[in-house]
């Protein structure tokens, strides 16, 4: 017999499923919309997932598998849905896959009856997270995401291996899994994103070069690298895309998000940086452009950050953070990208190719050191003082 106290919380379930988003009329800058109310939280997680429904063998409807936050999502858009394959934490800080849908990407999102069953391909693997969804012109669907091992070199008990994990899917039901990601000179990999399109006939990786587990290392950035064989593959050098820099968003650490967006001036990529602070690192995501032909090379790059912390996102298991690992490029331009705040909660804010490309291309870069910044500022305000008062 179900548990009487299951219709009460169902209740309680669809009305935050059902429940209306709005954008944050507080928030304006220009270059997107925030939303008001996250789109993927514990409290999306459906019942089953959680409870034992049986009032004889739950008799106080206890959550048996609770599930502590829904963060850092990859993103695609399928026959006009938006689908979230979405980072779960469970209570047992053991992370896996649960795909969300919605028919308007800002709300209303579902799960479906059960999460991501992965291929049990690595037996030493004890954790993944953080999938990047592309869709590649070779026809199928990517996931690329960490895959987290202990290292056994290591008398820390907290030491881990990252690996790159890749699967392929063309209905986000059923998953293949391939082998992980080897880079000859990169001990360990995470944060790697598969770029959409073939170049010079092979497959393209954005990487995040690291000596152990949380150095980025010499690699110093995001790198790209190609290799023939998906199904095995392998980079043989990595090249440096988007550098750290000292006293700068990414000066700790930076890593490729969102699959890299197409336009008629270059790729837009959407990443994240990190910096260290009295209260710890802060995670920012940042934007910046490649070249059309040869996406390894950057064309531009806007200074500062394109989304921080803000308000209550700001607080969570992991406080100060936003991450993107996922973005929706729709057929009339508007652009849905889903960031995650503070380890917790994930939400999406809304721009347009349009805007995007204005602020990426038309945003001043970063001129590095504090008497050059005030300089450009001040062009600005004497631009805008003799515009006012022409």
């Amino acid at each position: 017999m179900l548990h009487e106290k299951y219709f009460e919380e169902l209740e309680k379930y669809e009305t935050l499923i059902n429940r209306k988003n709005e954008i944050d009329e507080k928030f304006y800058n220009g270059v997107y919309d925030r939303y008001k109310y996250p789109v993927l939280t514990r409290e999306h997680i459906p019942l089953i997932w959680q409870y034992d429904l049986d009032a004889e063998s739950n008799p106080h409807f206890m959550k048996r598998l609770g599930v502590n936050a829904v963060m850092n999502s990859g993103a695609i858009e399928l026959d006009g849905k938006y689908y979230l394959v979405a980072r779960i934490e469970g209570d047992d800080r053991k992370s896996f896959f649960g795909v969300a849908v919605s028919d308007s990407g800002t709300e209303g999102f579902r799960f479906l009856d059960y999460p991501v069953i992965l291929p049990d391909k690595y037996p030493e693997e004890t954790n993944v997270y953080d999938m990047r969804l592309t869709r590649h012109e070779d026809g199928y669907i990517y996931g690329l995401f960490c895959s987290e091992s202990k290292d056994k070199s290591a008398s820390d008990l907290s030491a881990a291996v990252a690996a790159a994990g890749i699967v392929r899917t063309k209905d986000l039901k059923i998953w293949e899994r391939l082998n992980n990601l080897v880079t000859k000179n990169s001990p360990q990999q995470r944060n790697v994103v598969l770029h959409p399109e073939f170049v010079d006939g092979k497959y393209a990786f954005y990487t995040r070069p690291m000596d152990d587990f949380i150095e980025t290392g010499s690699g110093g950035g995001i790198g790209f690298g190609l290799c023939d064989d998906i199904e095995h593959a392998v980079i043989e050098e990595e090249k440096m895309v988007s550098l750290r820099k000292y006293h700068t968003l990414t000066e700790a650490k930076n890593g490729a998000g969102a699959v890299p967006i197409k336009t008629e001036k270059g790729w837009i990529h959407i990443a994240h940086g990190v910096r260290n602070t009295a209260a710890g690192l802060r995670y920012v995501i940042y934007a910046f452009a490649t070249d059309i032909k040869d996406p390894s090379r950057i064309i531009a790059e806007p200074s500062g950050l394109l989304i921080g912390p803000r308000g209550e996102e700001r607080t969570g298991d992991v406080s100060n953070v936003v991450f993107t690992n996922g973005a929706i490029v729709k057929e009339n331009g508007e652009i849905f990208i889903y960031y995650a705040s503070s380890d917790t909660r994930l939400h999406v804010a809304v721009t347009t190719i349009g805007k995007l490309m204005d602020y990426v291309f038309h945003t001043p870069e970063d001129l590095l050191r504090s008497a050059d910044c005030v300089k450009q500022r001040c062009s600005l305000i004497q631009k805008n003082l003799e515009y006012l008062n022409a």
